[in-house]
């Protein structure tokens, strides 16, 4: 994603036009495109289950720290993050951990990160009796017993979410999903993939549903995290209708943007809350606030604290996944690429999803999982059509290492479609006898090493 330098994140938004123009930035001419990776994982005792508390999840970015690889990013104190040359770690509300790798012009280029971050990761964890699970929600540990992360912009959204759906807390401290991110070309390019990316929300809820589990028990959804995030802010969730809308363009992405209630200014390092009221960034643009004006870095800032199905910040971020084992962690992105970055399979999607019933498949896709109903027939006819689809055009994009094409990251996703079951379905069927057994079958479905 590109990045404000400190001098653009100071200068004074002068009108609607500078925001377009920020959008405007994710363009990219060149004949390769990028595509990159942000993994969330739930960190918990191996022994227990339970979410990790953060005094160890400290411990271990502080062993990672000292091994020379990252730099310490800390808050209040603590440490709440590292960089590295190429990604960084962040730690979101309930200490989920996320690796946001570099954009890279393949697959393979993701996963030789995510590689290197996992033989870093894994052994040091262990060695603090902690486990990864490449899961989308906290599987035993209720909300009351996970703490929040010392990250004083949390203590702010958490307050705000309370008012405004009910699961908004859960959202943010008990689930864990995956977001890829692609440039495009210019704004026509930028919409169609937008319009596609909601399109194909359905089938990615379906197709990557691995969160079955709540408080210790089935919840009835395949993708809870889907059920939570419908209930947690409508504002600032779920579809953006305009964007089908002819003529869309950037200009409608900054104004769903301008009418969404902001969550804070930074001004010196500080937070200032702005929830108090429905302060919308259209209002502080024109009446400031307590003489403060906009400027780029705070309409950067609010861009982030957006969370629909895909996010344009400046570069196309789609965000419907849930987090996933590790063997399968880099299949969204090799899916959605195979979708995206060639024109006859982009054709070919849009013809396949053309007749889809967006509003009624939608909000059953993350109970249902591939036995949604979609027409005649399910959502899995569709997922099949399109991992075809997807596998076709990795061949003719050809990018290869060690005589492999990108394919290779298609591969978790062949049983799934072959037989409809998703991974949630099959660690329901692993779901009985006692809690050891359980958390057995927990980290062999899906911890990240």
């Amino acid at each position: 994603m590109p990045v404000l330098s400190a001098i653009e994140a100071i200068r004074p938004i002068e009108s609607k036009a500078d925001l377009i123009a920020h959008l405007a930035l994710g363009a990219h001419t060149a004949p390769s495109r990028g595509v990159g990776a942000e993994m969330e994982k739930l960190m918990i005792d191996i022994e227990t289950g339970e979410a990790a508390d953060f005094d160890r999840i400290e411990q271990l970015l502080l062993q990672l720290e000292t091994s020379g690889s990252w730099e310490g990013v800390r808050e209040n104190g603590r440490l709440i993050g590292l960089l590295g040359d190429k990604s960084s770690i962040t730690l979101e509300p309930g200490g989920q951990m996320e690796l946001s790798g570099a954009l890279c012009p393949d697959i393979h280029c993701s996963n030789i990160d995510y590689v290197d971050y996992v033989a870093q990761i894994t052994p040091a964890a262990k060695q603090l009796g902690l486990a990864f699970l490449g899961l989308g929600t906290q599987p035993f540990s209720k909300l009351d017993q996970i703490a929040w992360l010392p990250k004083n912009r949390y203590g702010i959204m958490s307050r705000y979410m309370l008012k405004t759906g009910e699961r908004g807390q859960q959202m943010m401290k008990q689930t864990a999903g995956l977001q890829v991110n692609f440039d495009f070309r210019d704004e026509a390019d930028c919409i169609a993939l937008l319009r596609l990316s909601m399109q194909l929300s359905p089938l990615l809820y379906a197709l990557f549903a691995n969160s079955p589990l709540l408080g210790g028990e089935p919840t009835g959804f395949l993708s809870t995290r889907g059920e939570i995030w419908r209930q947690t802010d409508p504002d600032r969730t779920g579809l953006i209708p305009a964007l089908f809308k002819d003529g869309a363009g950037f200009e409608t992405y900054v104004d769903y943007a301008l009418n969404i209630p902001m969550y804070f200014l930074v001004r010196n390092g500080k937070y200032i809350d702005l929830t108090g009221s429905r302060f919308t960034f259209a209002q502080f643009l024109s009446e400031g606030h307590n003489g403060e004006t906009a400027i780029l870095g705070d309409w950067d800032l609010h861009l982030s604290t957006l969370f629909p199905e895909v996010r344009l910040r400046p570069q196309v971020e789609v965000r419907t996944a849930d987090a996933l084992p590790s063997s399968m962690s880099l299949s969204v992105a090799a899916l959605l690429k195979g979708l995206f970055y060639d024109d006859v399979a982009r054709k070919e999607t849009e013809k396949l999803l053309r007749t889809q019933d967006l509003q009624t498949v939608y909000p059953l896709s993350w109970r249902l999982g591939l036995k949604t109903p979609c027409g005649s027939a399910t959502l899995l006819e569709p997922a099949r059509e399109l991992l075809k689809i997807a596998r076709d055009s990795l061949k003719r994009q050809g990018r290869t290492r060690n005589n492999c094409d990108e394919t290779i990251y298609l591969e978790g996703l062949d049983e799934i479609v072959e037989t409809g079951v998703t991974l949630a379905e099959r660690l329901l069927s692993r779901w009985h006898g006692s809690h050891r057994e359980k958390i057995e079958a927990l980290l062999s479905h899906s911890e990240i090493g």
